[in-house]
């Protein structure tokens, strides 16, 4: 999207019950007229995705046209300030103002054309395009003057809608874009060197990744193409399918650079506010401050061994039980052996960058065996692949071709961090097996990321949860909806899936991946935190005494904010 000549066009128009919720006194209007000046003229208006199939053109136009085909696609949605990778975070699910689309049929205009109205739901009305840490310090004072709630906003791609919220004004990061490699680099007052990349809060891991192919260096990162490199997917923990041999994304974090809600811009790093660093290695985003740039370990090259064992049924259970009956009678030996990786019901995929070819068919003869087992037996679609993959940015870039993430559709998310206990004996496994198949039976959509940091102890100065490294499944399971739900049957999605996650609450201890969790997790900082939530709230009360900075079952947030009217 140009923003440039629709900054100006916005500016000019006056806000209209067709799209805007909130409507502004001369006063008012005069005192974001100034915001605007005081940020070079990048303040602007916030408009759902699909307005432009509103106008009496409607589906002829050209934007049009590409939004309808288009309305999917992760990269085209991060790229749109209006838009949200889960889409109920467009809406007010409170109310039902929205405007979205069919996502099974996106060339139907049918859900937002008279006599339907195109809202704005919970889109905040006016969003800064952020290029410095001058337009954030600029956005608190605003803030704390007129009591707008801020959120912040990078490509939406958040599942708890921590980036929106109606009557805020949101801080678009997006066009932070810079990247830069030292090998050397030092955090500011500190003295030993790390290979290091700072990227700004921009950036996205597609970019990322193809960056350190262009400098043959591994980055661990998230496995979707458009999520934010040193955003919340950072913040919150960051998990990869290297992190089990190479920590979690904050396990790798060297410096901040971070413009606090008292105005201050600050380099957080081990040597200068130590306490800032600690709580931006897990606390979570949209919570501390608002992060500029990020600089993450660079490491040399890695070649994976990888192995892959699927077919076609995705609802055969039989075959998908037998598939995570192999997985989890074999898990404690693949993850001390270095293994990560994601399965389905039909599909398991692990990569090792610590063994070489041989060692890896050793290691996975299990797996492979049950994959030509399934041959044999003429299971439809039955393969077997084991294969080698020069880099992590090569591997991604086949990966990424055929497993992207939902987006689009509004859906309940939930998630649970799985502990190597539960693979110690045989009678756990069988349990946990029968948790899956019951989580599984429940909702459309299971996934087993084997992505704990389980053979990475860290340094005991990170704030997630100390379960993540005693785990080795992170399962997620999820529920949608489509654009014509009532209110009733979002409430009932979002306790169904909450119910089939709870077939592996009853067998695990409180422990979540803050970023993929329920939007109602129970006993949520224990979940997300574990012990070391005792001081966050003390970090939280000393960079943001006033609570400019809220967010949803964030560290210190205050539920009964008008920011959260639009939750259910």
């Amino acid at each position: 999207m140009a923003l440039r000549p629709i900054i100006g066009l916005f500016l000019l128009t006056p806000l209209t019950n067709a799209y805007n919720q909130v409507h502004l006194s001369r006063t008012i209007a005069a005192d974001y007229a100034t915001l605007n000046s005081s940020v070079e003229g990048r303040l602007f208006k916030g408009v759902p995705l699909v307005l432009p199939c509103t106008t009496p053109d409607g589906g002829q136009s050209g934007r049009c046209k590409l939004i309808q085909e288009e309305y999917l696609e992760e990269v085209f949605r991060s790229n749109n300030p209006g838009a949200y990778v889960v889409s109920q975070w467009e809406t007010c699910q409170a109310t039902g103002e929205q405007c979205l689309l069919d996502y099974t049929n996106t060339s139907n205009l049918a859900p937002v054309t008279p006599p339907r109205e195109c809202r704005l739901g919970s889109i905040p009305p006016y969003f800064i395009d952020v290029r410095s840490e001058t337009d954030v310090q600029v956005a608190f004072e605003f803030s704390k003057n007129f009591q707008v709630p801020l959120v912040i906003k990078n490509t939406g791609h958040d599942y708890k809608g921590r980036s929106s919220a109606p009557g805020s004004l949101a801080l678009w990061t997006h066009n932070l874009k810079d990247i830069s490699y030292d090998s050397e680099f030092v955090p500011e007052g500190c003295s030993t060197p790390s290979a290091g990349v700072t990227l700004g809060a921009g950036v996205q891991w597609k970019d990322a990744y193809a960056f350190a192919e262009s400098h043959n260096i591994t980055l661990v990162g998230g496995s979707d193409r458009s999520v934010g490199a040193a955003g919340g997917w950072l913040q919150g923990g960051g998990h990869s399918m290297l992190s089990n041999t190479m920590g979690l994304g904050v396990d790798r974090a060297l410096q901040f650079k971070v413009v606090t809600p008292d105005g201050q811009y600050r380099v957080a790093n081990a040597c200068q506010n130590e306490d800032l660093f600690f709580a931006l290695r897990g606390g979570g985003g949209g919570t501390f401050g608002v992060v500029m740039e990020s600089t993450i370990l660079a490491s040399p090259q890695v070649t994976l061994q990888t192995v892959v064992v699927s077919f076609n049924s995705t609802n055969d259970i039989a075959l998908t039980r037998e598939l995570w009956t192999t997985m989890t009678a074999n898990a404690l030996q693949w993850a001390e052996q270095g293994w990560g990786g994601s399965a389905s019901t039909n599909i398991a995929i692990y990569i090792n960058p610590k063994l070489d070819a041989n060692e890896a068919a050793e290691s996975m003869a299990p797996l492979i065996e049950l994959g030509k087992k399934f041959q044999d037996a003429n299971v439809e679609g039955a393969l077997v692949i084991t294969t080698t993959f020069e880099s992590w940015g090569s591997f991604f870039d086949w990966f990424a071709s055929s497993n992207v993430a939902i987006n689009g559709v509004s859906l309940a998310l939930v998630s649970r961090l799985i502990p190597k206990t539960s693979f110690a004996t045989a009678e756990s496994q069988a349990e946990l097996v029968q948790g899956l198949m019951n989580t599984t039976a429940a909702t459309p959509r299971t996934l087993i990321l084997i992505d704990a940091p389980s053979s990475y102890p860290g340094d005991n100065t990170t704030s997630v949860t100390e379960a993540w490294r005693s785990s080795i499944y992170h399962v997620t399971a999820v529920s949608g909806w489509n654009w014509n739900a009532t209110k009733d049957e979002k409430k009932q999605t979002y306790e169904m899936a909450s119910a089939s996650i709870d077939n592996l609450r009853r067998i695990t201890p409180d422990a979540a991946y803050q970023n993929e969790a329920d939007v109602y997790e129970p006993n949520h900082e224990v979940s997300f935190w574990g012990s070391n939530y005792q001081r966050l709230p003390e970090i939280k009360n000393k960079y943001d005494p006033l609570h400019l900075l809220d967010c949803w079952q964030c560290v210190g947030w205050q539920p009964s904010s008008s920011r959260f009217s639009c939750y259910l």
